[in-house]
């Protein structure tokens, strides 16, 4: 069962994302805003640029190892390399049912040491935590360019309140 949180504390910043290199600068700028024990679920059809956000996200935490989508393997661990949270990139998108069917991951105990990201994640983690940041990647539609994304994030819980979500785009 999910504990309430209030959701005046909740806030949103909708972005525009040109291009994968820009997707992938967006990351690095997420990483500066987290800390040990955050929770970032990614939504996203195929090919929206989940793995490409998580790379960001991996370099601007400065962690170990190349970051690639862990579609077969379900979870990839990525120890920092300057003393930050280890990453824990995880893609529920195989994965059926809810926070039961990923118990065996043990990402509630990976949870107060890392950042813990999960592609396809929706639906299926937010008992992990009250307090998650949940970013949307939707190709902009009526746009000639394929790579347009537009990207809503949006922080739940009093961790994300009073942070400047939209400072991301710029």
């Amino acid at each position: 069962m999910e504990a309430p949180h209030s959701p005046a504390a909740d806030v949103t910043a909708v972005l525009t994302v040109h291009s994968p290199d820009l997707m992938q600068e967006f990351g690095r700028r997420l990483a500066k805003l987290l800390r040990p024990g955050d929770l970032v679920m990614l939504t996203g059809e195929l090919g929206a640029g989940k793995t490409t956000l998580t790379r960001g996200l991996g370099e601007g935490l400065g962690v170990r190892g190349a970051v690639t989508s862990p579609t077969f393997v379900i979870a990839r661990v990525h120890p920092p390399l300057t003393g930050g949270p280890a990453l824990v990139h995880v893609d529920a998108y195989r994965l059926g049912g809810g926070l039961d069917e990923m118990e065996d991951l043990d990402l509630d105990v990976s949870l107060p040491d890392s950042v813990v990201v999960v592609e396809w994640g929706e639906g299926k983690v937010e008992e992990l935590s009250d307090d998650r940041l949940h970013v949307v990647i939707h190709r902009a539609v009526g746009d000639a360019d394929d790579d347009v994304r537009r990207v809503t994030v949006s922080g739940i819980g009093a961790r994300w309140a009073g942070e400047d979500l939209a400072a991301l785009g710029a």
